[in-house]
């Protein structure tokens, strides 16, 4: 058992009362909550619709289904992301994914002077990932889409509340696509949501959404229908009312959690700016994001000294992590793997501390002193 996890779940008596009331209600499945939640997400992110979603693999590759994402289109994707991301290209004998490197160490997001020259007669789309909750270049990345006539999928499972240039991530590209998970800036466990501008996307998304219903349980429970059509062959890709109330509780601590992981980040800058030998990534900037994660990675370094950094924190009972393996790099995508120096580079020497609301100074202090000492160590063998 770790002194100080990576996480913390953010819950107290306002998700129990919430799943109870629900309970109650006798009414679980999709349902009037994922409505309300539906209506509140579009409301916090400043579009037209909201889509629940029983998680964000399910909302990505919804995005990529309705856009007509077929056999042999090239979807260009970043590599440094979860592996869902691109998994949700290829579902269903779909399309191929390209993958593209980042800007910096400092910079981890997709590279759009990259993005543009992996272009083909054969790109479809393009897939961004908002590391960390930092929003892509996404004015570069709209002009090379309004270029190529490409669309844009904005992967914001780190960024609910993330702001580029005022305006929320996941309102910005054609598609945005959330998670719930359980270690999310909003929890349910599982669950997502797919946001969007756009009229027919959304409606040919929630048709898909369950198994391409004209109308759903819920609609017919309230005598609004009594019988349904199949359109196109569709998903069960539904959240329930249970889980869409734990988000409508989370959603009400966002913004106070948010601000609280500010100020954490600012207590690491201040405490590991001064060390050679740390890169933090996005340290200038100065928009307002979701911190979903504290990324760090080793100048100068190799996969054996951060292993040993790692190994050194958890000694001291700080637990760590990795954000990510490269996806490139997977045996399943051999036949799409490319050289990606940065993204490489960082794979092997990132490591992620904690990062949550409820972390202390002090603990922050205990986690810097940890990291610099066990650099220290390293160096002195």
């Amino acid at each position: 058992m770790y002194q100080i996890p990576l996480f913390d779940l953010n819950y107290d008596q306002e998700e129990e009362k919430a799943v109870i009331d629900t309970l109650r209600s006798k009414w679980i499945s999709t349902g009037p909550k994922c409505e309300e939640l539906e209506r509140k997400f579009e409301n916090m992110i400043g579009v037209k619709h909201a889509l629940s979603v029983s998680n964000c693999t399910d909302a990505l590759h919804l995005a990529c289904h309705s856009i007509g994402i077929k056999a042999e289109d090239e979807v260009i994707c970043p590599s440094l992301t979860f592996a869902a991301t691109v998994n949700a290209i290829t579902y269903g004998g779909g399309g191929y994914p390209v993958f593209c490197d980042v800007i910096s160490e400092e910079n981890l997001t997709i590279n759009p002077a990259e993005v543009e020259k992996l272009i083909t007669d054969k790109t479809k789309a393009i897939i961004v990932m908002d590391y960390a909750g930092f929003p892509c270049e996404m004015d570069e990345i709209l002009s090379i889409a309004e270029k190529y006539s490409l669309k844009v999928i904005e992967d914001c499972c780190h960024g609910p509340l993330s702001e580029y240039k005022g305006k929320r991530l996941g309102s910005i590209g054609d598609i945005g696509c959330f998670s719930f998970f359980s270690n999310k800036n909003i929890s349910t466990g599982e669950g997502g949501m797919l946001t969007t501008n756009d009229d027919d996307i959304y409606q040919r998304c929630k048709l898909l959404r369950s198994h391409g219903m004209t109308t759903m349980s819920f609609q017919r429970a309230l005598g609004h229908a009594t019988e349904y059509d199949i359109k196109e062959i569709g998903f069960n890709y539904r959240l329930d009312d249970i889980r869409a109330s734990l988000a409508i509780a989370q959603l009400s601590k966002l913004d106070n959690d948010l601000q609280k992981r500010k100020i954490v980040r600012k207590w690491y800058e201040e405490r590991l700016g001064f060390i050679q030998e740390i890169i933090i990534p996005f340290l200038q900037h100065n928009g307002f994001v979701s911190n979903y994660i504290m990324p760090l990675v080793l100048k100068y370094s190799t996969k054996d000294k951060r292993d040993y950094v790692r190994n050194y924190l958890h000694s001291k009972g700080i637990q760590t992590s990795i954000h990510y393996p490269a996806v490139h790099k997977f045996s399943v995508y051999a036949e799409f793997s490319r050289k990606l120096p940065i993204t490489e580079y960082v794979v092997d020497n990132e490591f992620t501390v904690p990062m949550y609301a409820a972390l202390t100074e002090e603990q922050i202090g205990y986690i810097c002193e940890s990291i610099k000492s066990a650099i220290y160590s390293y160096d002195k063998r």
